[in-house]
């Protein structure tokens, strides 16, 4: 059948004993934090560029949240760019995910909600602050991780200096993302039934990761070593749980400081021009959702930030704007796993100026 892709290769229905995990970069170590769970992965890389003692002191660390199938290893590029311009960086591997524990195939898949994640997720979170002197994080969140990102926030269990959302799920829902994805993918269902419903048949080939996650201009090889990384199941509950909205979008802002102290943006949404599943009107409506809040907020005096307008900002591609407590940034040609495909290098630009401006 065209383009059916049917194989069974890349499925896993045990713990798998070895784990495949990159070489890390110079200048990044890994640590496994204790949590009730289990140990959970934490990469942090160390800022290279020299900053005044003052500053240093002061520094938000950007701490980064992986999607679904991912780990902390996704954010290496991103994580040795901005380290390298004197920026702390922590990315965490969820449980089932990078060297974090490993749940067994059912209780991943069919009993590990996004609250479990999200504890995951605060205990990274506080760790971090812990080691870098109670300061608060800039909170990045890919895809699913993104969504994550907008409960807990949402939920008002953390406070952070900022938010990053890249391609990241909607907290209005992710109903329209799954259609994308099924309609991009038509033996998505066949395909389903034939593997025993196992989560991770949608990305079972790299062909069909390379179909969702990324450009055409990324090399055949990286895909194939980026499948071999690619978690060995994904729990149904984490995607199930974010279909319908799960975040309410004036709590979220009154977690984000930059929000309320200062002119700028609080919330930066990234998204790739090329993505299919996250699609720039999927992202646009990410940022109205947002913006929409921004401003019932100041109308009610409850923000000091004074922005009245959605203006262009520049940017690689001329489509970025700015506005309302939101930047809206897009990477041209890039898709899904923007921080992995060949234009990484502007994304991780578009997310530094946003830390700039905090």
């Amino acid at each position: 059948m065209f383009d059916f892709y049917l194989s069974y290769k890349w499925l896993h229905w045990r713990r798998p004993i070895d784990v495949s995990l990159p070489v890390l970069p110079e200048g990044i170590d890994r640590f496994l934090v204790p949590t009730p769970g289990g140990n959970i992965e934490i990469l942090y890389a160390k800022p290279k560029a020299p900053r005044s003692s003052s500053e240093a002191s002061h520094l938000s660390p950007i701490f980064f949240v992986h999607g679904g199938m991912g780990g902390a290893w996704v954010w290496l590029e991103y994580m040795s760019y901005l380290s390298a311009r004197g920026i702390p960086c922590f990315a965490i591997s969820l449980r089932g995910h990078g060297a974090s524990w490993q749940p067994s195939f059912l209780r991943m898949v069919y009993a590990t909600s996004k609250r479990m994640l999200a504890d995951d997720l605060l205990a990274g979170i506080r760790w971090a602050q812990e080691r870098e002197g109670g300061n608060e994080v800039v909170l990045v969140g890919h895809s699913s991780g993104g969504g994550l990102s907008q409960f807990v926030l949402s939920n008002q269990e953390v406070r952070v200096k900022g938010l990053a959302l890249v391609a990241a799920v909607p907290g209005s829902g992710s109903t329209r993302v799954y259609m994308n994805w099924w309609f991009l993918d038509p033996w998505f269902t066949l395909r389903m039934v034939l593997h025993g419903w196992h989560p991770n048949s949608p990305l079972s080939h790299p062909a069909l990761t390379r179909r969702v996650f990324f450009s055409e201009k990324q090399s055949d090889a990286y895909v194939e070593r980026f499948q071999k990384l690619i978690c060995p199941y994904e729990s149904f509950i984490w995607a199930l749980g974010m279909g319908r909205p799960f975040a309410n979008p004036q709590k979220l802002l009154a977690q984000i400081s930059s929000t309320r102290n200062t002119t700028g943006q609080g919330v930066l949404v990234l998204c790739g021009g090329a993505d299919k599943i996250m699609t720039l009107p999927v992202m646009e409506t990410l940022a109205g959702f947002y913006r929409k809040a921004y401003s019932s907020l100041e109308s009610q005096k409850k923000s000091d930030a004074n922005e009245h307008v959605v203006e262009p900002i520049p940017g690689d591609g001329g489509q970025d704007t700015a506005g309302h407590g939101v930047r809206l940034c897009v990477v041209p040609g890039a898709g899904h796993h923007l921080q992995n495909d060949v234009q990484w290098e502007a994304g991780a630009h578009k997310l530094f100026e946003f830390y700039e401006q905090l």
